[in-house]
């Protein structure tokens, strides 16, 4: 039995997905029992649990053979990011009550970094956290996510454009298909080990912004043009968006990391993996379920 936190999104579901697919038992940690209808209905045993309820989560950790635990998307997080620190203090806390077997992390490229990481300093704040445990734990650094290329369908598919943040744009940087994260998580989850382990992810290959251009312009059969957003414009954009103002910094810092190189992998000691799922399947995945739902965007 193994307990699984976010299945409801991208990378919580692949891995309980995966982990059903090789006969295990899973126990899907949900806020609203609702949602987990389909996974019941599977088959995976039920835990309510807000991710704020240290008690409730200890419960939901209890009695497992292992824990894929997580912290919830927070793109505009406060700037003290009290919001992560908060919840990572009452995961760690649900951790060191239940004391599962082994826990398995999701961690983000560049975590091992203490500073200049914009919004992966909240993964770097889980890892310093959860190391602060005594059972056998594994922090999965995965890179980039593909599936950020869904927020340029749209534009793609009605302007034939691309709009990147990541420059050059002829710089390639580690991608990896949240399938691919899911799987490396699900078969971690069942392997024994002992102490610390850093499980650094990647696609079959690099991409660069003109490679997810002509991955969604294969997909759509007409071109796509791919232009660099200046810098000076990034907050205006993204408070247009819907992103707070005074919050659009660990966003830019982030994007700053990744253009300069300084959020990377670790590398030394640490174990790397690629995954098996190319960016043009992705493309393909994500125009296939954006065609005919998708509004031009003004």
């Amino acid at each position: 039995m193994y307990a699984i936190m976010g299945i409801t999104g991208q990378v919580g579901s692949a891995t309980a997905r995966h982990l059903l697919d090789n006969g295990q038992r899973i126990r899907a940690i949900v806020r609203d029992k609702a949602k987990a209808a389909a996974w019941a209905a599977r088959g995976a045993e039920i835990a309510i649990a807000d991710w704020s309820d240290a008690d409730a989560l200890a419960a939901a950790f209890g009695n497992v053979d292992g824990a894929f635990v997580m912290l919830p998307a927070n793109f505009a997080p406060s700037p003290d990011f009290a919001e992560p620190r908060a919840l990572v203090q009452t995961l760690t806390a649900a951790l060191r009550q239940a004391q599962p077997p082994k826990v398995v992390a999701l961690s983000s490229i560049g975590a091992q970094h203490d500073r200049d990481l914009g919004l992966i300093t909240q993964l770097h704040l889980l890892e310093n956290a959860l190391d602060t445990l005594s059972m056998p734990r594994a922090h999965v650094r995965a890179a980039w996510f593909m599936e950020n290329i869904r927020w340029d369908v749209a534009r793609a598919q009605f302007e034939g454009r691309l709009a990147s943040y990541l420059q050059p744009l002829d710089r390639a940087i580690p991608m990896v298909a949240t399938d691919d994260i899911g799987r490396t998580i699900a078969s971690t989850l069942i392997e024994t080990w002992s102490g610390r382990r850093v499980i650094e992810l990647e696609g079959p290959r690099r991409y660069s912004p003109l490679d997810m251009a002509q991955a969604l312009a294969a997909v759509l059969e007409h071109d796509v043009e791919t232009t660099a957003v200046p810098r000076e414009q990034w907050v205006a954009r993204f408070e247009d968006e819907g992103m707070p103002a005074g919050r659009t910094g660990p966003r830019v810092a982030m994007l700053d990391g990744f253009n300069s190189g300084w959020i990377g992998f670790e590398g030394g000691t640490t174990e790397h993996l690629r995954g098996h799922i190319p960016l043009g399947y992705v493309a393909d995945e994500l125009v296939s379920a954006s065609l005919g739902v998708v509004e031009s965007p003004a």
